[in-house]
């Protein structure tokens, strides 16, 4: 009897250290960085895009010229092949005109047209570049995803790849995940890091450093008025710019070295020519959140007119004529946005949209559905995929929609509480007045 007392009390006294061990590591592993879990490249890569597409989404799209994107990634895939780090390097020039670049896992890169049109020269945007490559190659960004998954994913990461598979509270991390991304702010050591990756990149690209120090120098002297986006995710001391000059001053170059080509400048004036587009457009933006409509709407109309590209202009139209119910020209405006970018969700749900309120229910879904694939974490898309499916007649499709509509919120969004009217009655639960 003696026996099994003492078994039983050592039997209670492990399990309260085991416990007690494994809370004290998670806590360890989240106050150090450190991760439960390793996500292998090829994971990465599936994860970067599609978070690369929140990004194009989230920047009003690609900027619409082929010879523009094709030039930037030409001389992205220049730098990137100095990195030691081979995965898809990608990159993006995006309609934003807030000044900030940025890179994601597994390879993409982002440079707004902002930042794009604040930089003189090539050198400096090879400098960017390299920075943003930098991020990658130390690979800062999966590390952030690695030490968010620890403890909210840890179960569900066999699954993780696979979104549409992937139950309601998965794709809810997976979405604050994405969100911390795009937000994420780099320590000093990880920019010095990224620093010097960039300078080495730099150099053995042929590219001349002063670019980037040029550079600093630019978002120093605008620090103090308004600052550039760039600036709130990638601190820049004083030490940062003595470190770039330090390397400039015991770098010896074999040879010439380029600051400037004549190519950039022909792509940075084909950019420079749409910037009183843009202008409107985001005039229009901010005129529309101030439900001035008609102003907004005649400033999206001459936005078009002198640049009938802009994808922002396009879509803030679609949206007003959405809601002036105006559905046949809310459709073609979103159309054009789509055609012009295939990788934004925004335009495949205005048109979805459009359709749906033209009883055209089937061809809204695969709008809608087109949508969800683009971002699978979107409760939005998964709310009009399920209205769509209801009105075709398919419960148990519109059930499944509205549940992940539900497990992803937000739930203060206008179109929640219909959500959850919708989804309880169709699985014939009482509803409460």
């Amino acid at each position: 009897m003696n026996n099994q007392v003492n078994f039983k009390e050592l039997f209670k006294i492990f399990i309260f250290f085991f416990f007690f061990f494994i809370f004290n590591f998670l806590i360890f592993s989240v106050a150090h960085s450190f991760s439960l879990i390793s996500i292998s490249e090829k994971d990465e890569v599936e994860l970067g895009k599609i978070y690369a597409n929140v990004a194009i989404d989230e920047y009003g799209g690609r900027f619409p010229e082929p010879e523009v994107q094709a030039y930037l990634q030409r001389l992205g895939k220049r730098i990137a092949e100095q990195s030691p780090r081979k995965v898809p390097y990608t990159f993006y020039l995006v309609n934003s005109g807030i000044e900030n670049a940025f890179a994601l896992p597994g390879g993409p890169v982002f440079v707004t047209r902002g930042l794009f049109l604040m930089i003189d020269t090539e050198s400096e945007l090879v400098g960017v570049l390299g920075h943003e490559i930098g991020h990658i190659t130390a690979r800062h960004h999966i590390k952030f995803v690695e030490k968010n998954m620890t403890l909210s994913l840890l179960l569900q990461i066999g699954s993780l790849f696979l979104p549409q598979n992937l139950a309601g509270e998965a794709l809810y991390q997976l979405a604050q995940i994405s969100a911390g991304l795009l937000s994420l702010k780099f320590s000093r050591d990880q920019e010095r890091e990224a620093d010097a990756y960039g300078f080495e990149f730099t150099v053995k690209a042929g590219y001349s450093p002063e670019g980037m120090y040029e550079l600093f120098k630019k978002f120093k002297e605008r620090e103090k008025k308004r600052p550039p986006e760039w600036l709130s995710t990638h601190p820049l001391p004083e030490s940062r710019i003595k470190e770039w000059q330090q390397r400039m001053q015991t770098y010896k170059p074999t040879g010439a070295l380029i600051k400037d080509r004549e190519e950039f400048q022909r792509i940075r004036a084909i950019v420079l020519a749409t910037t009183e587009s843009f202008r409107l457009s985001d005039e229009a933006e901010k005129l529309f959140k101030d439900k001035k409509i008609d102003l907004a709407k005649e400033k999206f109309m001459k936005a078009l007119e002198v640049y009938p590209k802009n994808i922002p202009a396009l879509l803030g139209l679609s949206k007003i004529l959405i809601n002036q119910k105006k559905y046949e020209e809310a459709k073609e405006y979103a159309k054009r946005a789509r055609v012009l970018d295939e990788k934004l969700s925004s335009a495949y749900i205005l048109e979805g949209i459009a359709e749906f309120n033209l009883k055209n229910y089937q061809q809204a879904l695969k709008n809608f559905e087109k949508a969800k694939e683009l971002i699978p974490f979107n409760g939005y898309a998964y709310y009009l995929a399920g209205r769509a499916n209801e009105e075709l007649g398919k419960r148990k499709e519109a059930l499944n929609n509205y549940k992940k509509a539900l497990d992803l919120g937000p739930s203060n969004a206008p179109w929640y509480p219909d959500c959850k009217r919708r989804y309880q009655m169709l699985r014939g639960i009482p509803l409460l007045f």
